[in-house]
This record gives structure tokens, C-alpha cells and sequence, in this order.
């Protein structure tokens, strides 16, 4: 018969007392709580307390510096990063610089139609967070028009509304018009 090693029990024992962390506000227990955009951090004596903390911390890691491209503000070197919201590339003179480099469009991308309802904006294609593309106002938070399929420069035959939606069917394609009280359609020839 084998030695049974009674350290291990207690040190077992260790791992089930409870440790929690301190609320800086008001000093009660920190417990884990859930919402729509994952768990975090909350103080226990809530609503008393409104404490709250991201169990995720998100610092940004400087992954490889690009010497060969100066940063058009400042002129120190860029840096490839990765931050809250996945890899970006930025200057190296943060935070006195604030310069992060986008995406621009190609030239031979398609430009899409006016906002028909603000005659202000742009629309866009966007993406949602599951990666599923939609089309949006550029005005956005002003103006909040948007469409699930690509906006064409169309007047509606029924409405006169100036755009309409394309959707790529089996054999077609159809242009509907995006007002839920007309949702004229047509099937164009290709």
C-alpha cells in the first residue's frame, strides 16, 4: 500500500477558501456578474454602490514597429498593435500623437448612393459583428438610415423613393424598394 501525501489534502483545502477582492468605493466584496456583453466585476452591495470592473483587461501591446513609415502628424515611426478591438497600426508618439492609419478605399470601389433620407450623407457598406454586411448613413448618430441589401441609385416607380435594394436571386437579380409601405419590386435582366 502507497503513502498517501496529506500535504496535498490541505493544500486542496487552500484552494476552496473563498478570496475575493475589495470594492475601492465602499469597501464590500467584488462578485462576478453577467450581462449581454459578457461577465465583469460588481460590488455586492448594488444598487448601493454602482462599482463596476472589466474582468478582461485590455492593454494595448506594441507588436512590431515600421521604420520605414514615418507617421504623416508627427513623423516618429509607426507601430503594428494590438488592442481592444484587434490589430490596428499607430504611432509610436502616443499619446501626444493620436494618429492610428485606416483603410482607405480603393479607387476602383464603387460608390454608392446619397442617404435618401437626411440628403446629407453617404451611404456605406459596414460591417455588424457577426461579419454580415449592411449599408449605413456616414452621418451616423444624425441620421440612422439603414439597409440589409446594396442600395442603387434607382427611383422607385411606385413611390419615388431615390434608392433601391439589389438582391441577387438563383437566375435574377431584383431591385426592391426599401419603404416598408411601397416594397415595390422588379426583376432586372442581366
Amino acid at each position: 500500500m502507497s503513502k498517501i501525501d496529506q500535504s496535498l489534502f490541505s493544500a486542496n483545502q487552500h484552494a476552496l477558501e473563498k478570496e475575493y477582492e475589495v470594492c475601492p468605493k465602499c469597501g464590500s466584496e467584488l462578485v462576478i456578474r453577467n450581462s449581454k456583453s459578457g461577465p465583469f466585476l460588481g460590488c455586492a452591495s448594488y444598487p448601493e454602490c454602482d462599482f463596476i470592473r472589466s474582468l478582461a483587461q485590455h492593454d494595448t501591446q506594441q507588436i512590431k514597429v515600421l521604420d520605414d513609415s514615418p507617421c504623416p502628424e508627427c513623423g516618429n515611426p509607426l507601430v503594428v498593435k494590438n488592442g481592444r478591438y484587434g490589430m490596428f497600426i499607430g504611432c509610436t508618439g502616443y499619446p501626444e500623437c493620436h494618429y492610428i492609419a485606416h483603410d482607405e478605399p480603393e479607387p476602383n470601389e464603387e460608390v454608392l448612393p446619397a442617404c435618401p433620407k437626411c440628403k446629407k450623407g453617404q451611404l456605406v457598406a459596414r460591417s455588424n459583428k457577426f461579419g454580415k454586411t449592411f449599408y449605413s448613413c456616414n452621418s451616423y448618430p444624425s441620421c440612422k438610415y439603414t439597409l440589409n441589401y446594396k442600395p442603387v441609385s434607382h427611383i422607385c416607380p411606385a413611390c419615388q423613393w431615390p434608392v433601391m435594394m439589389q438582391k441577387q436571386m438563383t437566375n435574377s437579380v431584383v431591385l426592391q424598394c426599401p419603404q416598408k409601405s411601397c416594397s415595390h419590386k422588379f426583376t432586372v435582366s442581366e
